[in-house]
């Protein structure tokens, strides 16, 4: 999908929004307290759920300006709401640093905790 479209004298640029969801997951999972990625369904939950599963990173664009749905899971014993602050800051930051693209919100959402090993 077609998100920034840019003419420069040489060329037209084009960024989509895979690009932005995979910036996205990789600035999450440098955020300290932050265990993966994922929609929390896993295992053999996740494959007899259903086949229209959310992806753990969704890009929603409205007159070039991207909001993002960032599902986490969160190590254990980490304050919560500090971690997908950080989250929210650092997407943000990441993406607009990398792709040019204004970031409106990044929407977080905690699907799991992970255990203590």
């Amino acid at each position: 999908m077609e998100v920034k479209k840019s003419n420069q004298e040489i060329g037209n640029l084009y960024i989509s929004t895979g690009v932005i969801e995979k910036v996205a997951k990789l600035a999450t999972l440098e955020v300290e307290g932050v265990a993966d990625v994922s929609t929390g369904l896993s295992g053999v939950r996740g494959v007899f759920a259903k086949t229209n599963l959310p992806k753990p990173v969704e890009v929603n664009m409205s007159d070039g300006v991207a909001e993002l749905d960032v599902n986490i899971v969160v190590k254990y014993g980490t304050k919560v709401p500090v971690v997908c602050k950080n989250v929210q800051e650092a997407v943000k930051s990441s993406v607009q640093n990398m792709t040019d693209v204004a970031v409106s919100k990044v929407n977080v959402i905690v699907a799991g905790i992970q255990a203590e090993n």
